[in-house]
């Protein structure tokens, strides 16, 4: 069944909150396989791609307030290293049905729970039908000074076609620790089955989304 139509806000997207970030390193056979554009590729070294969670509050003062759960792939587009978004839930339609439309993210609805102090994050996924997902974070070393940052995301929209999604981002960097867990044969087990590179907390966090044609 197709959904029915739900405003948006037109790109680019303004968006503040805090969110957690890890980096993987997972065994290629272990992934589930994600369709990506033409002409994309995982990036593997040694047999194992590269992957990035997100967990993030979206707050008011953006243009949306929801969460988000999302994981992005290390890729190479061309001679260039990229990522793509091959999986992301979010609680809010709008967000769902613009992500989809203006840049071709996959977004699924889900129940996401993100609890924080000043030091942790912890949250929770949930989705129909399967085991929920948990992550569970927790600050090592603070640092003193807003992180600039810039990325892009190679998607592929609706009719086929390539999109180019840039981001940039400023925010109060922390290095921590995290972990996820669910059931062994819950689809994101993989992750459980790993621990992360690393993990970093991006507070009061101020960015842009935008897009524009490969």
């Amino acid at each position: 069944m197709e959904r029915p139509a739900v405003p948006f806000p037109p790109s680019p997207w303004r968006l503040t909150g805090d969110m957690v970030v890890s980096l993987w390193r997972v065994p290629v056979h272990e992934l589930p396989s994600w369709p990506l554009p033409s002409g994309v590729r995982p990036w593997v070294v040694r047999r194992r791609a590269t992957l990035i969670t997100f967990w993030v509050d979206y707050r008011p003062g953006g243009v949306l307030a929801y969460r988000e759960c999302l994981i992005a792939l290390a890729v190479r587009h061309g001679h260039r290293l990229a990522g793509s978004a091959v999986a992301a839930w979010v609680d809010n339609e709008q967000s769902l049905a613009g992500g989809r439309a203006l840049w071709g993210i996959p977004k699924e609805l889900g129940t996401i729970t993100l609890r924080a102090d000043s030091r942790s994050t912890r949250g929770e996924l949930t989705t129909a039908g399967t085991p929920p997902v948990r992550v569970a974070y927790r600050d090592v070393l603070r640092l003193p000074f807003r992180l600039p940052a810039r990325a892009h995301l190679v998607q592929r929209l609706s009719d086929g076609t390539g999109c180019r999604v840039p981001m940039r981002i400023t925010g109060r960097p922390a290095l921590g620790r995290s972990r996820v867990t669910t059931e062994p044969d819950a689809p994101l087990s993989f992750l459980a089955r790993h621990q992360p590179l690393l993990s970093l907390a991006l507070r009061d966090f101020r960015g842009i989304v935008g897009s524009s044609a490969v």
